[in-house]
């Protein structure tokens, strides 16, 4: 799976009053594991174009993005030092609009969960940190 070019993806905490949106992965890479809802950018597409498209393929939701987290990056590597993909996530923060949460595309489940509980469900320490960065900047804004 190695590549040439680095893999842009989009993401997106988003809040339903004190509650958070989780996806559990239907497909490979990652499938079975807890994440927030995302996925690729497409050429030609704005970023938070691909956020509002990819939270509502996954789990049928309309969000109001409020705004950018951060930008994350991953280079796994090989034991020879080959890079085995170079990733950059692009997480932003959002609140719920309208609609119930529906897994969909490569979603399996897909419903909002207690802070808390999203922190302990979530495999990736960058997840975890995007959730805490969004929470405490939430919490900045008095939502």
């Amino acid at each position: 799976m190695t590549r040439n070019h680095p893999f842009i993806g989009v993401g997106a905490v988003v809040f339903r009053g004190p509650e958070v949106l989780l996806i559990k992965r239907g497909k490979a890479p990652f499938k079975g594991h807890w994440s927030i809802p995302g996925g690729g950018l497409h050429y030609g597409e704005k970023l938070e174009d691909a956020v509002h498209r990819e939270v509502r393929e996954e789990t049928g939701l309309e969000i109001d993005i409020i705004a950018l987290i951060d930008v994350f990056e991953a280079l796994p590597q090989e034991a020879d030092g080959e890079f085995l993909t170079h990733t950059l996530m692009v997480d932003y923060i959002a609140e719920w609009r309208a609609g119930d949460p529906v897994a969909g595309d490569d979603a399996a489940e897909a419903e909002f969960v207690t802070v808390e509980e999203a922190l302990s469900r979530l495999s990736w320490d960058k997840t975890r940190g995007a959730v805490r960065r969004a929470a405490e900047v939430r919490a900045t804004r008095g939502a």
